[in-house]
């Protein structure tokens, strides 16, 4: 009995040094995946970082090539193009407007009262889809659909207003899509975007075919502005403040304009305005540097895009991409270690991870991360994640947002710089002279778009990224104003301040 009572103790401390040293080996190997996976996510954050001093490179480049787009045509990435707005609405306009926009798969109606005194009297706003036939149709079915839509707007806004009260009413147009402009109402399509593909249209004027459709479907009104959402939106914000001469639309796509002086347009020589400014846009969706923080997963995601070597800074900053950036590196991850479990089908799946669902991880604040564990389950099929796995998750979502708000926030100060309002003795030096000493001005710049309106995270990632570019001394006198739906109203405010216009203010001689 003792050979046999030694053999078992014997077998039975066996037996337990192999199953400790399985666990052992287990907690090794689950050791070294995690670090692993926190080397995977230290190169990236790594990669992506946006110190003040790129920052300050970022905005340097920003102004050089807004020089040169200026300087001659297909000079610059940014294509600085012309839009004849030189007459910004001023708070002084009155009456009934109408304004369209269309942008993508809806299309929005507006109808606003003016009362002068900065004042809107009444705002009516609908929305309506497209429908999807109609997005690789002909122009005519598109443009009939759209009039005929105004028409029941009208008609049901209108307080019994009969069609034939409308008469001559002006009407603005932003058209979100690539234009070039040929005077402030009129304009023709370069190309589609966003899974329109309507071939007759392309290389027409906009206006004109809306025109037609108008007068086909009997409504009597005059397209007297057609825009984008970022020059809509400048308006908005000069409407209520005449120190605002930018405007930036971050959402899902982005885009810049500004006010710049007509002489500073070279490219366009003998261009004269009436008041001596002309609203440039930007399409700073296509600016490009070697100081941006491009990483693989930037490179991967422009490779595979409809559109590669294109848009560069949109991919980085704008809505359409970011939840995308944050599954590619979640998805390497996944890959390299099994922290999320076995890999998920739906992890391969490019945009299925939309940006607010990003967002709403990003600001999960419950204590256990709940809306991450939702999110991650629902969206990408990854299931019981352990909470430090859904912490390193936040943090991913935290890395893309930040880099994302820091690069438009050097845009923002890029522009500043290029008209001289960032304190750094531009052309105009961005100061009122008084004697030896001189003033900083005030500077406004309008802001729209979900990502900046509606993304707590993004906002103040933006706003102190502006601050500390521009330092404490300049910072007090650059302001950010939320101008939501600017796209719209501004276009209508366009409207109403060209209305009364009976000859161009505008002219290249």
């Amino acid at each position: 009995m003792g050979k046999v009572g030694l053999g078992l103790a014997v077998g039975c401390a066996v037996a337990s040094c192999a199953i400790a040293a399985v666990m052992v080996g287990r907690r090794v190997r689950s050791r070294r995946r995690w670090w692993w996976v926190v080397r995977v996510f230290d190169e990236f954050e790594e990669a992506a970082s946006t110190p003040v001093g790129r920052l300050r490179q970022v905005v340097d480049a920003m102004a050089v090539e807004m020089h040169a787009g200026l300087a001659s045509e297909g000079g610059s990435k940014l294509k600085m193009l012309l839009t004849f707005v030189d007459n910004l609405p001023d708070g002084s306009e009155n009456g009934i407007f109408y304004a369209l926009h269309v942008g993508g798969t809806n299309f929005r109606l507006l109808r606003i009262q003016l009362g002068g005194q900065r004042a809107i009297l009444g705002h009516d706003v609908e929305r309506k889809p497209i429908p999807q036939h109609l997005m690789t149709s002909t122009s005519e079915e598109l443009f009939d659909f759209i009039a005929l839509s105004l028409k029941e707007f009208v008609e049901r806004k209108g307080n019994n207003l009969q069609i034939s009260q409308v008469r001559g009413r002006d009407l603005g147009l932003t058209f979100s899509f690539p234009v070039k402009q040929m005077s402030v109402s009129s304009g023709t399509l370069i190309k589609w975007t966003k899974g329109f593909s309507i071939e007759d249209m392309v290389g027409k004027d906009i206006v004109e075919c809306l025109q037609k459709a108008l007068s086909r479907r009997g409504l009597d009104m005059t397209v007297a502005a057609l825009v984008n959402d970022s020059v809509g939106t400048l308006a908005l914000g000069h409407f209520y403040d005449k120190d605002t001469v930018a405007a930036v639309v971050i959402g899902t796509g982005t885009n810049a304009c500004y006010l710049e002086r007509a002489d500073a347009v070279i490219k366009c020589q003998g261009l004269l305005t009436t008041s001596g400014g002309m609203v440039i846009n930007m399409e700073w969706g296509n600016f490009w540097s070697s100081h941006l923080p491009r990483t693989s997963y930037d490179i991967d995601l422009d490779a595979e895009s409809q559109n590669p070597n294109d848009q560069g800074f949109e991919k980085m900053i704008s809505g359409m991409y970011l939840g995308d950036i944050v599954r590619r590196v979640i998805l390497r991850m996944s890959l390299e270690s099994d922290i999320f479990g076995p890999v998920s089908s739906k992890l391969l799946a490019r945009f299925v991870l939309s940006t607010p669902s990003m967002a709403a991880m990003h600001e999960d604040d419950s204590p256990n991360l709940s809306e991450v564990a939702k999110i991650l389950e629902e969206t990408l099929d990854i299931h019981d994640v352990p909470l430090k796995v859904r912490k390193l998750v936040v943090k991913i979502c935290d890395v893309v947002t930040r880099r994302a708000a820091r690069l438009a926030a050097a845009g923002i100060v890029g522009i500043l710089k290029k008209i001289g309002r960032d304190g750094t003795g531009g052309i105009t030096s961005g100061r009122i002279k008084s004697g030896k000493s001189g003033k900083m001005r005030r500077t406004v710049v309008a802001v729209d778009g979900g990502l900046y309106t509606s993304y707590t995270m993004f906002r103040e990632y933006l706003n102190a990224a502006v601050a500390e570019i521009l330092g404490e001394e300049i910072a007090p006198y650059v302001i950010l104003k939320v101008m939501e739906d600017g796209s719209g109203i501004g276009a209508a405010m366009l409207a109403a301040s060209n209305s009364a216009q009976s000859v161009d203010t505008v002219q290249v001689l």
